[in-house]
């Protein structure tokens, strides 16, 4: 079905779950099938401790890696993907094509392109929530075991690792002092009656190190502009992810990438379509159904 002129019929952009999901979609369906990844595949799974809440008994994001490296090597060895190691830059969708830049100045075609570059992990910095010295910085919670809490912790945000962070450790050894802005409450709802944690709602936080001593001194500013100051041993960052879109993908006032709003040679899979669908499960479910949409809107004509 392709132009000669055209690398694949589908270009998968990033081998994070949804993107092998994609690939894995369109190879089965004959498709000439291309994946650019920049970096190892699985993407952030590598840096995540704990899974629970994806199908297939896999405790560990590396586990869940490990498994998707394997299916794509699979394919590759059986001439049914080709997977290419690039940084992608930009995307842009014609009648007849779409096409992707690469940061080396090469640009790739295909009939359609699967988006599926994730999120970034944000930094106290990215905030307007949180203030913090220039050196400052937090481990994430979710590269956090529980034999490494002591003391007070305080936790900042509340986003969704929370939860699978508490189903997947049990046994938490202290209180996790969570600092929820305005943005999260939706998030906290599903472990807003764990006994594990106390959820402290608030409008601004601002941390500073004592003038002796370890640890952190937690200032912070609640709903109603009232202050209260805290001494924390540890302070873990929770803080959501921002989206890694792609110049030529038409954003949301959030910055993420709605997959109704790209152009139809343009097709968006993962956590890059809205911070309300951050799982594992529903981004590989994602990348094959973007798969699938363009197969039978365009390949398949179902009456």
């Amino acid at each position: 079905m392709s132009s000669p002129s055209h690398e694949a019929d589908v270009l998968v952009v990033g081998a994070g779950p949804a993107g092998v999901a994609a690939a894995m979609m369109a190879a089965s369906l004959n498709l000439r099938t291309v994946v650019v990844e920049a970096g190892p595949v699985g993407g952030k799974l590598h840096v995540i401790n704990a899974l629970e809440n994806v199908p297939g008994s896999w405790s560990t994001g590396p586990q869940l890696a490990k498994a998707l490296a394997s299916d794509l090597a699979r394919l590759q060895q059986a001439g049914r993907c080709v997977v290419m190691e690039a940084r992608a830059v930009g995307v842009n969708g014609h009648d007849d094509r779409a096409e992707l830049a690469l940061e080396d100045g090469r640009v790739l075609t295909a009939q359609v392109i699967v988006v599926a570059t994730g999120v970034a992990a944000l930094a106290s910095s990215d905030v307007d929530w949180v203030g913090a010295p220039a050196q400052f910085s937090a481990s994430p919670l979710w590269r956090t075991i529980p034999e490494d809490l002591a003391g007070q912790t305080y936790v900042l945000g509340g986003d969704r690792p929370l939860g699978t962070w508490l189903r997947a450790h049990p046994k938490v050894p202290t209180t996790l002092h969570v600092l929820c802005p305005p943005a999260d409450d939706y998030k906290v709802t599903e472990v807003a009656g764990d006994d594990r944690i106390r959820l402290v709602p608030v409008s601004h936080v601002a941390l500073s190190q004592p003038a002796y001593g370890d640890g952190w001194t937690v200032e912070v500013k609640d709903r109603h502009g009232a202050r209260k100051t805290f001494a924390a041993t540890t302070v873990l960052s929770n803080l959501g992810n921002k989206p890694a879109a792609l110049e030529g993908l038409t954003r949301g006032e959030d910055g993420y990438c709605p997959p109704e709003r790209q152009h139809p040679r343009i097709r968006i899979a993962g956590d890059l379509r809205s911070a309300r669908y951050q799982r594992v499960a529903t981004a590989q479910g994602a990348g094959a159904e973007a798969v699938l949409a363009f197969y039978y809107s365009t390949v398949v004509q179902v009456t």
